[in-house]
């Protein structure tokens, strides 16, 4: 079935609905705008495999711009509007994009960004025509040239940058015809039961990669999507209760802001709709879940993979019940772990890089070293992740390898430790880093949020170092705990470690 048909199919029915302003869209308006739009990029000088940029807030027109990149055959780049000038620059200039969409709220640093990059030949705003970006208006109601339908689009996400530079994540588009789904289309179908009857609830930056894989899902197997403009715990049970949301995906983040909510406000709003909440994109810490799961019942499953695709697992929450802490068995390719430095494969229980059989190919563009850094001599796909299987293949992830700290010879897994820490009442938030120490090499520092600012810290680190004393070997255990008022995480719950080593190494 052709990706008009799909949408002439469902005509009046909601494709959209804006959580706050209850404005709601149609298939036949997505279908009607993106056809448009596909239709003028590529009568303006924008081919097949191309690069066509959205730098835009959570709004109807994003969906618009990647429903009509997918149509012409085009790589849509999303861009993280939080990020500086400089960065979001680097993006546009790095994957060589040649058409920008944005809107006016953005239409200062876009004009900036758009100037200093050559390749833009187009410019567009979601409203009015201003600073040479043509309204997307002035072109719904021109008549561009038609083309065939044939190959289809799709995203070119950037690594969060986390390690260094984001990186441009490409696959190759193939012959892939428009309106065909992808791998994870079918495999979200097949695992959480996306069809018309959904109602989903995105409460995440649309620019981030698991909002976006599920929103097309959804939309593609005729679904409803409830977007919200920004993430506001109580807003967030209001939508659910409002709209009867079905199926929505959290971080461990909004799990936490939901829980901090007084129990008056949490009872208030009915959220008996949902039928599948799922989570992923950080690591949640067991008390966490077990606390939501006791709320909303036995409907939180999890799933692990990331944006190159090389995997991914999946744990309902009767299985997790049973095995708490894992991430579940694997969906895509049979997983190994093997030795970081040998790749010698590890037994059972042993905790080692984590590769994947028939990883999806993919590579970083213009960094072809760093791609063949995620693949090993058998073809097997890895995301750089530290973790172990249990006798039945069920996978526990341990920690990022670069985040792993080594103290006396002894690897220290930091996300271990932050996992106790998020379980004590006083906590908020929690981070996790090694620090130079002469003796062992390194040290365990805690960086955390309090959920309320005490009279004495002195007291509460010393609290909490002998909360964790009491739980964990002594090694593992943090020397020093500093106090902050956030940590940097990005929108989507990632924890910027490298931002927060490199302030305590200028700092030390």
């Amino acid at each position: 079935m052709t990706l008009s048909a799909r949408f002439e199919r469902w005509g009046g029915s909601t494709a959209l609905i804006i959580a706050g302003t209850g404005r709601v869209f149609t298939f036949a308006d997505l279908d009607h705008q993106s056809l448009m739009l596909a239709r003028f990029l590529r009568a303006n000088g924008l081919n097949v495999g191309d690069r066509f940029a959205l730098l835009m807030e959570n709004r109807f027109e994003f969906f618009v711009g990647m429903w009509a990149a997918r149509r012409a055959g085009l790589y849509f780049v999303p861009i993280n509007w939080h990020l500086k000038e400089v960065e979001a620059q680097y993006v546009v200039a790095n994957s060589n994009a040649k058409g920008m969409f944005t809107s006016s709220r953005l239409i200062d640093v876009a004009e900036r960004i758009a100037d200093k990059c050559s390749e833009i030949l187009i410019r567009i705003s979601a409203d009015h025509a201003e600073r040479g970006f043509e309204s997307l208006n002035s072109i719904l109601e021109s008549f561009p040239e038609t083309f065939e339908e044939r190959i289809q689009g799709g995203v070119m996400p950037y690594s969060s940058g986390t390690t260094g530079l984001p990186k441009g994540i490409v696959r190759p588009l193939g012959d892939v015809r428009v309106g065909t789904p992808t791998n994870l289309e079918e495999l979200y179908r097949k695992l959480y039961g996306i069809d018309e009857a959904t109602i989903y609830l995105s409460p995440a930056p649309m620019y981030h990669s698991a909002p976006i894989s599920l929103s097309q899902a959804v939309q593609f197997y005729g679904g409803t999507v409830v977007l919200l403009e920004s993430f506001d715990a109580e807003e967030c049970l209001q939508a659910i209760e409002q709209y009867r949301v079905t199926a929505t995906q959290f971080v461990p983040t909004h799990f936490v802001r939901m829980l901090k909510l007084p129990a008056h406000v949490r009872e208030k709003y009915d959220v008996s709709s949902l039928k599948t909440v799922l989570h992923a994109a950080a690591s949640c810490p067991p008390e966490i879940k077990k606390e939501m799961l006791d709320w909303w019942g036995p409907i939180v499953h999890e799933f692990y993979g990331g944006s190159e695709r090389c995997g991914l697992t999946s744990v309902t929450p009767s299985e997790w019940l049973a095995r708490p802490g894992t991430v579940g068995k694997s969906k895509t390719g049979a997983i190994h772990i093997l030795h970081p430095e040998t790749g010698e494969e590890l037994p059972v229980g042993k905790v080692g890089s984590i590769y994947f059989e028939n990883p999806d190919r993919f590579a970083y563009h213009n960094v072809p070293e760093t791609t063949s850094s995620c693949f090993n001599s058998n073809g097997w796909g890895t995301f750089g992740d530290l973790g172990r299987l249990d006798e039945e293949g069920y996978l526990y992830l341990a920690d990022r390898r670069t985040d792993v700290i080594i103290s006396g010879g002894v690897n220290i897994y930091p996300q271990e430790v932050e996992n106790l820490l998020a379980s004590h009442p006083a906590v908020a938030d929690v981070a996790v880093i090694g620090m130079p120490n002469v003796e062992f090499g390194a040290e365990v520092k805690a960086v955390v949020q309090l959920a309320e600012q005490p009279r004495d810290t002195g007291s509460t680190e010393a609290e909490l170092i002998e909360y964790c004393r009491a739980r964990l070997s002594h090694f593992k255990c943090p020397r020093s705990i500093d106090f902050v008022k956030a940590l940097p995480r990005q929108p989507n719950g990632k924890l910027l470690k490298r931002e927060l080593r490199e302030q305590y190494t200028a700092a030390d």
